[in-house]
C-alpha cells in the first residue's frame, strides 16, 4: 500500500485569513489499497539474477570458444594453453556482454575484479598443486615409524624406507630456527621499535639498511658468518654457526614486518597512555606491544619460513652428517632443507623419494610454527570460564 495526501487544514486558523501570514499546511498521508505491494530492495552486495546470467554465461561462452581455438583452429594443445585462453577470453566476453547493458566504469569493475579473482585462484591453485605433489611423492616414507625415529647412520641411499629416517634432520632444523628466533626476535622487534617509536635521522639510516638487507642473499650471509665466526673467530663449523646465518637472513624480515605492523597501531592510544603519565617505554611495553600482538606473529612466521627452509648457509657454516647431533656448539649438524639437498642430488630414486619425505615433514614443522605463533598471539580473552561461572554461581 502507497500514501496519497490527505485534505489540506492550515495549523492556525485564526491566521488563514491574514494575508500577511504565510499559510502552513500539514499533509495528512491516507492508504490506498488498490496500490500494488512493494517490492523488496535486493541486498546492495548481492548481484542481480541479470548480473548473475551475464558473468556465468561469459565465462560459460569462453570455454567454448577456447576449446575451439586451441583444439581445432591452433596448435596450441593441452591444459595450460586451454587455461590461459579461457582466462583471456573470458575476460574480453565479460567485457563485451557488461558494455551491452551497463556503462563502462561498470565494464572496468567487472574486468578488473575478474583479473583479481583469477590471480587469487592462480596462487591457491599453485599452493595446492605443490602440497599435493609433494604428498603424492613422498608418502611412502612417511607412512613407515622409523622415518621419523631413525637417522641414516649406516644407512645407503638404495636401502629400503624401513630403515633409516630424518630424525637428526628434525632436530637440527628444530635447534638451529630456535636459536635463530632467539637471536632475531629481540633484535627486530626492537630495531622496529627504534624506527617507529624514537625516529630521527639515524633511524631513517636503519630503515635503508634494513630494506636493502631484505633482498640479501642467502649465500651472502653464510659467506659472512664463515668469514667472521669460522675464519676469523677460529670456532668450528656447528649448528650455532647455520643458527647465526640464518639470523642474519631472518633479521631484515622481522624488523621491516614489524616496524609496518607499528605504524598501524593508532596514535591515540600513544597520546592517552602520555598523558595518564606513562613513560615511553611503559607506552611501548604496556599498549604498542600488545595491541600489535597479532601483527608482530605474522612477522615472526614470515622470518621463521624464509630461515627454515635456507640450505646454502647451513651447508657453509655447518656441513651435513648422516647422524643425530643434539649440540649445538660441536659437530656438523644436519638439517631438513640440507637434507633434501644431498638425498635429490644423489640421483637415487630410494633416496629422492626420502627427500620428498623430508620436504613433507618440513612442510608439517612449518605448520607447527605457524598454530603455536598464532596461538601465542590470539588475545586474552577477560570472559571467565564455564568452571570459574560455574564456581561463582554456587
Amino acid at each position: 500500500m502507497t500514501l496519497t495526501a490527505g485534505p489540506q487544514h492550515p495549523t492556525d486558523p485564526t491566521d488563514a485569513t491574514d494575508p500577511t501570514q504565510a499559510t502552513v499546511l500539514t499533509h495528512l498521508p491516507t492508504y490506498d489499497d488498490d496500490a500494488p505491494p512493494p517490492r523488496p530492495r535486493s541486498s546492495l552486495g548481492r548481484m542481480s539474477p541479470d548480473e548473475l546470467f551475464v558473468r556465468a554465461g561469459a565465462w560459460a561462452a569462453a570455454i567454448g570458444i577456447a576449446w575451439l581455438v586451441t583444439q581445432r583452429l591452433l596448435p596450441m594443445t593441452g591444459l595450460p594453453w586451454f587455461l590461459i585462453s579461457w582466462f583471456v577470453l573470458g575476460l574480453v566476453m565479460t567485457a563485451v556482454a557488461t558494455a551491452m547493458t551497463s556503462t563502462k566504469v561498470d565494464v572496468v569493475d567487472r574486468v578488473v575484479g575478474s583479473v583479481i579473482a583469477g590471480a587469487a585462484a592462480f596462487v591457491g591453485m599453485a599452493l595446492v598443486s605443490t602440497v599435493l605433489y609433494v604428498i603424492v611423492k613422498g608418502y611412502q616414507p612417511v607412512l613407515n615409524l622409523n622415518f621419523f625415529t631413525s637417522d641414516m647412520a649406516g644407512v645407503g641411499p638404495r636401502d629400503p624406507f624401513t630403515a633409516g629416517g630424518v630424525k637428526h634432520a628434525i632436530v637440527g632444523s628444530i635447534i638451529q630456527i630456535s636459536i635463530a628466533i632467539a637471536i632475531t626476535l629481540p633484535l627486530g622487534v626492537g630495531t622496529a621499535i627504534f624506527m617507529t617509536e624514537v625516529g630521527g635521522r639515524f633511524a631513517r639510516i636503519v630503515r635503508t639498511v634494513v630494506e636493502a638487507m631484505t633482498a640479501l642473499p642467502s649465500i651472502v650471509a653464510g659467506l659472512f658468518v664463515y668469514t667472521v665466526w669460522i675464519l676469523a673467530l677460529g670456532q668450528p663449523r656447528s649448528g650455532l654457526a647455520a643458527a647465526l646465518a640464518i639470523s642474519v637472513m631472518m633479521l631484515p624480515i622481522i624488523a621491516r614486518a614489524s616496524d609496518v605492523v607499528l605504524r598501524v597501531v593508532p596514535g591515540g592510544l600513544r597520546e592517552a597512555s602520555l598523558a595518564l603519565g606513562a613513560s615511553r617505554w611503559r607506552t611501548v611495553w604496556h599498549v604498542v606491544l600488545p595491541t600489535a600482538r597479532p601483527g608482530l606473529a605474522t612477522a615472526l612466521i614470515l622470518g621463521v619460513a624464509r630461515g627454515i627452509g635456507e640450505t646454502s648457509p647451513v651447508l657453509l657454516t655447518s656441513g651435513a652428517a648422516g647422524f643425530l647431533v643434539a649440540n649445538p656448539t660441536t659437530g656438523a649438524m644436519n638439517s631438513l632443507p640440507l637434507f633434501i639437498y644431498t638425498n635429490v642430488r644423489s640421483g637415487d630414486p630410494t633416496a629422492i623419494q626420502r627427500a620428498y619425505g623430508a620436504a613433507f615433514v618440513l612442510l608439517m614443522l612449518v605448520l607447527v610454527f605457524f598454530v603455536v605463533a598464532r596461538l601465542l598471539a590470539r588475545p586474552r580473552s577477560h570472559t571467565p570460564s564455564r568452571f570459574r561461572r560455574s564456581e561463582k554461581a554456587s
